[in-house]
């Protein structure tokens, strides 16, 4: 079993995040409102999408386009400690 190491900013709307973009080769937040199975409004998946943009663990390809980092792929595989990623800025991406 893999044992992520999240830092202390993620909530579990990132895991499933980068889980989805992990199936996907790419995504966009009105795709994972209606994909994900969990209460989530598009506007919230945005944030966190900037947010792990800003953290390099995903990043646009266009606008609102979306895919996994090298980091963001070593990440779920438990071989990144997300805590030694850039911390976002909130006040930058949102």
């Amino acid at each position: 079993m893999t044992m992520r190491k999240p830092a202390e900013w993620m909530c579990s709307l990132d895991e499933r995040i980068l889980e989805h973009l992990d199936e996907e080769p790419w995504t966009m937040p009105r795709v994972l409102e209606r994909e994900l199975s969990m209460d989530a409004s598009e506007d919230r998946i945005r944030e966190r999408c900037q947010l792990l943009a800003d953290a390099d663990l995903i990043e646009p390809i266009h606008t609102e386009m979306y895919e996994l980092t090298t980091w963001g792929r070593l990440y779920l595989e438990g071989e990144v400690d997300a805590r030694h990623q850039p911390r976002p800025r909130p006040g930058r991406v949102l």
